[in-house]
């Protein structure tokens, strides 16, 4: 007998941006798997949609981010999410939306490749991750592999600050042409969609290669006869984003734009 205690529900938590695809749709699909998993425990599958303006180095990508609420919402509740919601700027940013947020050093996952590129960007991005596990108070977290950099600087963050959760990742969601899913693609049209997929096959190419490295640049003055401005193509650690080479663990990343829009993908390397 329990007395009439009732257990509180576990909470999965899938913190979105919106302009919600297919590939958000698998992360709640994952949770709604696992909550549905926990038997007899009660629990609630939450999706948050938030566009975050502090993890835009751009004032102009940030205006032109796609909001897209009803479709977000009718997508998550077929995907199978108990609970949708939309916090306001104020209150994330209850004192405004700072100028610059509070400095994060996680060593290379914060200041290589994106960190590298966009100064500031892990910044706003552990910002609002930060407020919203402390609001939503999650046991699970999902978080895609596509931004894969994105996802270990989170694994750290609750590693540091919030005992008891688990980051739990979910494989990339592709085109049929391997285009890596992202709300940034239906910005391409036309001939620029068809040329994007050539940056997944040159990431297989490097990835497959004996030796990754020495690829790198053979891969990115290709990607640039074709018109890509590549800003980085590169091996790192998956775990550590460190550029020392470690069989089993490493993965080709790179960042281009394209017809205007600023692409990015990872995979693991073969070896």
């Amino acid at each position: 007998m329990n007395g009439g205690f009732t257990m509180a529900p576990e909470v999965l938590f899938v913190p979105t941006m919106g302009a919600l695809h297919a590939g958000h749709g698998d992360l709640i699909r994952a949770a709604r798997k696992m909550a549905d998993g926990l038997g007899e425990r009660p629990a609630h599958v939450v999706v948050s949609i938030f566009i975050n303006p502090t993890q835009f180095d751009e004032a102009s990508d940030f205006d032109a981010y796609p909001a897209t609420p009803e479709n977000d919402l009718k997508l998550a509740e077929e995907a199978g999410a108990d609970a949708v919601v939309f916090p306001s700027v104020s209150e994330m940013y209850p004192e405004g939306v700072p100028v610059s947020t509070e400095r994060v050093d996680y060593g290379a996952l914060t200041s290589s490749l994106e960190g590298g590129k966009r100064p500031g960007h892990f910044d706003g991005v552990v910002a609002v991750v930060r407020n919203l596990m402390a609001q939503v108070k999650p046991r699970w977290a999902f978080f895609g592999e596509k931004d894969w950099q994105q996802l270990a600087v989170i694994k750290r963050l609750v590693q540091l600050e919030f005992e008891g959760v688990e980051v739990v990742p979910v494989s990339t969601k592709r085109e049929p042409d391997g285009l890596a899913m992202s709300s940034r693609n239906r910005r391409l049209s036309g001939s620029d969609r068809r040329g994007a997929s050539a940056l997944y096959s040159a990431l297989k190419r490097v990835a497959e290669s004996p030796d990754p490295p020495l690829k790198c640049a053979e891969a990115t003055a290709a990607l640039e006869s074709l018109g890509f401005d590549v800003e980085y193509f590169s091996v790192a650690q998956g775990d550590s984003l460190e550029s020392e080479w470690v069989s089993g663990k490493m993965r080709v990343f790179v960042a281009a734009r394209w017809g205007g829009v600023r692409l990015i993908d990872n995979v693991a390397c073969r070896q």
